[in-house]
């Protein structure tokens, strides 16, 4: 197996780990299992477009009374073609509008925009979810292997255990508002995978 490949039983494994660190940091991820495979790790977070920061999920946001405040929902789904995690989200006003696909990529930061939108398809799309079968956002997984293989060839040869979720997750989560909080990179420092 490639080394930047993950099966279903690590997916499982790495969001395990995940869950306890969430657990310990008193996060929001939760597990749903569902009736058929793969199963879901999901968050629900908010975040307000004005500054960038959290929201609590009840939407109140510090800053001007101009600013909107969106809520994300936020699902880790195991992609069976890619062989690698797949983030799955959907966004909405606190009046429970969904967003469009241009609001979405408004939201994304103006650095990473410009690239991005050279390969839209290649990045966030609208898409049915494959185990809810709702219309979801999709950071597409298509690209996982080319920015995962660098970091873990390196862990391998440092001989370090990574958490090949939470490497990932903190990689694309920034692209669509979701910021890895630095303590699961300490905590996860002296946890290893089952």
């Amino acid at each position: 197996m490639s080394l930047c490949l993950l099966d279903e039983d690590s997916f499982r494994s790495s969001c395990k780990l995940l869950l306890q660190q969430s657990e310990e940091l008193r996060d929001s991820w939760t597990w749903e299992p569902v009736q058929t495979p793969p199963d879901c790790l999901n968050s629900d977070t908010g975040y307000s477009d004005d500054e960038g920061e959290a929201a609590d999920v009840c939407g109140l946001s510090e800053g001007s009374s101009s600013s909107q405040v969106f809520q994300y929902e936020y699902h880790i789904v195991y992609s069976c073609s890619y062989r690698t995690p797949a983030l799955y989200f959907r966004a909405c006003t606190l009046e429970g509008r969904s967003l469009s696909l241009e609001e979405v990529w408004s939201s994304v930061h103006p650095n990473l925009r410009l690239r991005l939108k050279h390969c839209p398809l290649n990045t966030i799309t609208q898409q049915e979810h494959p185990l809810l079968g709702q219309p979801f956002f999709l950071l597409h997984p298509c690209r996982t292997q080319d920015f995962m293989r660098p970091v873990l060839q390196a862990a391998h040869q440092q001989n370090r255990s990574v958490n090949y979720v939470l490497t990932w997750l903190s990689v694309v989560g920034p692209l669509v508002g979701l910021d890895v909080p630095l303590h699961y990179s300490i905590s996860s420092s002296s946890t290893k995978p089952d």
